[in-house]
């Protein structure tokens, strides 16, 4: 191997030279090699350090011509390469090199970001985001012992003793790119149980989820009660709040344990359902409820304060509640709420 990198190294950047780099990376796979191997054979034949990083553990392999691990000053990284699987980026591949890149780094880095992703999913787990839903299903059903559990994670890829903090998410948007933004650069794991995604995460950044989700958070315990919480939480969600973490909700929570018929039958809720039938006068109840205050009320909805008063001042008779008092607030607030726990 080291004869043909040093042959290679050698080469006109032709169709010829573009051919041996392929075969160079077809024997090195054929000998199973590991990561480091691949970045220690790439940095031999290329001539310069060549670096290696997985997303998903935030693992980095850099290697010197010689084959040593490369020293931290290094020169600047010259071309990188993105390393996918089921096409999906989970890593990125690159040389560092003084100068112009040499005519043949794109061959090189092509062959090698290939050869990192047949290696990661050689050796399991396969560090792309989706993963086997029955595998999924396994860690989060309330009916598996810890045993399955535990052994489940492992096949996903998390370490036995990590926390894991399950998302409950609706989004159009794929699962993949969501769990990739909110727990970047550690284990994430996703897939799909009917009309909702489910997001295994060693780590979450709220802040971090895109536009047009809606996402409930379960807190890092137990999986089956971590993923009860997170549906939980998916179920108070709004345009105006699209993530919500279970802990905050606290006694609303409460609302979710009350019968459908018994939410369906009370009075303030059939209010609201009625009013609901005007667009305008719920999104006005809503803005009001949610900031308490009817200039706060109106600068979200851009109107005159004095439009929004009076058109509270009507939905407060047409639900026969006073939204001036702090009862009647608190009373709408919970009958808007379990609305739209109803799903209505």
């Amino acid at each position: 191997m080291e004869a043909l990198a040093a042959r290679l190294s050698h080469l006109d950047p032709d169709v010829e030279g573009v051919i041996r780099v392929v075969m160079f990376y077809d024997t090195l796979m054929r000998r199973r090699v590991d990561l480091p191997a691949l970045a220690r054979a790439t940095a031999g034949l290329a001539e310069c350090a060549a670096g290696i990083r997985l997303h998903s553990t935030g693992r980095t392999i850099r290697m010197a011509p010689d084959g040593r691990e490369a020293a931290p000053a290094s020169a600047p990284v010259s071309m990188t390469t993105a390393v996918t699987l089921d096409d999906e980026e989970i890593g990125t591949v690159w040389l560092e090199r003084e100068g112009e890149p040499g005519a043949l780094d794109e061959a090189v880095l092509d062959r090698l970001a290939i050869a990192v992703a047949t290696v990661v999913e050689r050796y399991g787990p396969a560090r792309t985001t989706m993963a086997d839903p029955a595998l999924v299903e396994l860690v989060i059903s309330s009916a598996s012992d810890d045993a399955a559990r535990n052994r489940a994670l492992r096949l996903l890829g998390f370490p036995g003793d990590a926390p894991i903090r399950v998302v409950a998410v609706r989004s159009g948007l794929p699962l993949e790119k969501i769990g990739g933004l909110i727990c970047h650069g550690r284990p994430v794991k996703a897939a799909s149980l009917g009309d909702v995604g489910i997001i295994l995460a060693a780590a979450v950044d709220p802040a971090r989820f895109p536009e047009d989700v809606r996402a409930g958070i379960g807190d890092a315990e137990c999986p089956h009660r971590s993923w009860q919480d997170a549906t939980t939480a998916l179920r108070f969600t709004t345009a105006r709040r699209p993530v919500i973490h279970y802990r905050d909700l606290g006694a609303l929570a409460l609302l979710a344990r009350i019968p459908e018929e018994d939410m369906r039958a009370n009075a303030d809720v059939v209010a609201i359902t009625k009013l609901a039938a005007d667009p305008e006068d719920l999104r006005t109840l809503d803005a009001y409820c949610a900031t308490g205050s009817v200039r706060q009320a109106a600068d979200s909805l851009h109107l005159h304060h004095s439009s929004v008063a009076r058109r509270l001042t009507q939905i407060g008779k047409s639900l026969s509640v006073d939204l001036t008092d702090p009862l009647g607030l608190t009373r709408v607030r919970l009958a808007l709420t379990a609305w739209r726990l109803l799903g209505e």
